[in-house]
């Protein structure tokens, strides 16, 4: 069964997408840059929507622009994984490169040791709950996609969101289809960008994604029948 994640603007636009069908969420907003950190964010401590915290994932992206951060910015980040952490959701979905294009592992590790929580001694409400990690399409800029999906599982995560390093997932087949050769289980590649009822059957067709992305939209259920038929 190939897991269907929707990525959506906010608390009840969520819960009707799981009510629809997907098997997950990301919440984030300001879809229009590519999505950031959820201006809400605060709201899921609220314990308001239990039901929807262990399918969802945060996405942690303090501006738009690239994916390379101050420090002061990866605090920032840091800050918005802890209140991640104290609300329990099931997990982050964050990124950063350097300069040239590789993963900027300082600031990755320092994201994930907070994420786990390794780094937050004084924290003992919710010292046991580890968030799982998504990296996120910052990877699509990376120089050399190889070396980097190495370096992405050894960090731990357990996820990769890519559209193939092209403008959509569909055009990127050809990458998407050997990085999930390249990965061997040992992380989900999840195809993201353009995924449509058009060509969410191809694509996971041509690549044996695990996972697909797609932006909050009516029409839930047909999309995952099509995902079912792809994946029989």
């Amino acid at each position: 069964m190939v897991l269907l994640e929707v990525c959506c603007t906010g608390i009840e636009s969520a819960l009707n997408m799981l009510g629809e069908g997907a098997q997950r969420v990301e919440l984030c907003s300001v879809l229009e840059c590519g999505g950031l950190t959820p201006t809400w964010l605060s709201r899921l401590r609220d314990r308001t929507a239990t039901s929807l915290l262990s399918h969802a994932h945060v996405l942690i992206r303090c501006r738009p622009g690239d994916f390379c951060y101050s420090h002061a910015e990866v605090e920032e980040m840091c800050r918005s994984i802890r209140l991640c952490r104290e609300a329990r959701v099931k997990g982050v979905v964050i990124g950063a490169l350097t300069p040239a294009g590789d993963p900027d592992l300082p600031a990755l590790r320092k994201m994930i040791h907070v994420a786990t929580g390794q780094s937050d001694s004084m924290d003992t409400t919710d010292s046991e709950h580890e968030l799982t990690l998504v990296f996120h399409r910052a990877f699509d800029e990376c120089r050399d996609p190889f070396t980097a999906l190495e370096q992405i599982i050894s960090l731990g995560f357990h996820t990769l969101l890519t559209s193939g390093q092209a403008p959509t997932a569909e055009q990127g087949i050809p990458m998407l289809r050997k990085l999930v050769e390249q990965a061997a289980g040992r992380i989900n590649i999840m195809a993201g960008k353009g995924v449509t009822l058009d060509n969410v059957a191809r694509i996971i067709r041509e690549t044996g994604v695990p996972a697909v992305h797609l932006s909050e939209r009516a029409g839930i259920f047909k999309l995952l029948r099509h995902i079912q038929n792809a994946n029989s």
